[in-house]
């Protein structure tokens, strides 16, 4: 099976999951398919298949199974998201926060405790890292990049997410990313590279070389908060943030 087939396929399942949990239990026939085939038809008089996988921005046909056309309806959209058991311990969900046109979105894992309670992404002493990396050592402000994280829910005890948590979650993530339209996305970390990437490859070997998602250019880098543990890994991750300002077109001296 290939890498857009196990991801379409992972995409779908996603979709489902969430349309169980939000009480849909049939697709009303009629329904557009993407690519146009109603519910129920074989598109082209083909043989039953998954739609074609759709690339990263294209509104009519959102690989997400999400309609939303904006950030702010995409939000609306989640509601109060209780589609995995995440929801049961939060004190609110942390959506995401930056430039709506950003070129550059960063992807983490997951809320931390003072995202937990800020209802805002990386604002703890990962995030005070984050934000050096992009204001001292990208020269420019973090108001210019958009940053999100897999799952938009804090894990009990900062534990890892769950695969069930981050498949109920992905959705959001892919289409945060449609309708951004960044033209290179920063993976902070193992789950938001693995999840991207739909791969169990280790960070220590995805980082330092360029992937693709859904057309879009991917740079894995180590977690900031893996930086607050280890760092000597800053002089990694510097030259993965200077491949990404040089993809750009920014000065990295």
């Amino acid at each position: 099976m290939s890498q857009d087939t196990r991801s379409l396929a992972r995409d779908l399942a996603a979709h489902v999951q969430w349309m169980a949990l939000s009480g849909v239990d049939e697709i009303p026939p009629g329904l557009p398919w993407p690519g146009g085939a109603a519910a129920g038809e074989v598109p082209d008089g083909e043989g039953a298949s998954a739609p074609a996988a759709v690339d990263a921005g294209d509104a009519g046909a959102p690989a997400s199974g999400l309609v939303a056309t904006d950030l702010g309806g995409l939000r609306s959209e989640i509601g109060d998201c209780k589609r995995c058991r995440l929801s049961a311990a939060r004190t609110q969900l942390v959506f995401g926060s930056g430039n709506p046109d950003a070129r550059i979105v960063f992807v983490g894992e997951g809320p931390g405790r003072d995202e937990d309670r800020q209802g805002l992404p990386f604002v703890g002493r990962a995030g005070e890292l984050l934000t050096d990396i992009i204001q001292k050592g990208m020269k420019i402000d973090r108001s210019e990049v958009y940053i999100c994280n897999v799952v938009k829910c804090r894990p009990p005890d900062n534990r890892n997410p769950e695969p069930e948590e981050v498949d109920a979650c992905s959705p959001f993530l892919i289409r945060q990313i449609e309708l951004v339209q960044p033209e290179v996305i920063v993976a902070l970390g193992k789950f938001a590279a693995q999840t991207l990437l739909q791969t169990t490859t280790p960070i220590t070997r995805l980082r330092g070389r360029w992937h693709e998602y859904r057309g879009v250019p991917l740079m894995p880098t180590f977690h900031p908060a893996h930086l607050l543990r280890n760092p000597a890994f800053k002089r990694e991750v510097w030259e993965d943030i200077k491949q990404v300002m040089q993809r750009l077109g920014m000065s990295a001296a």
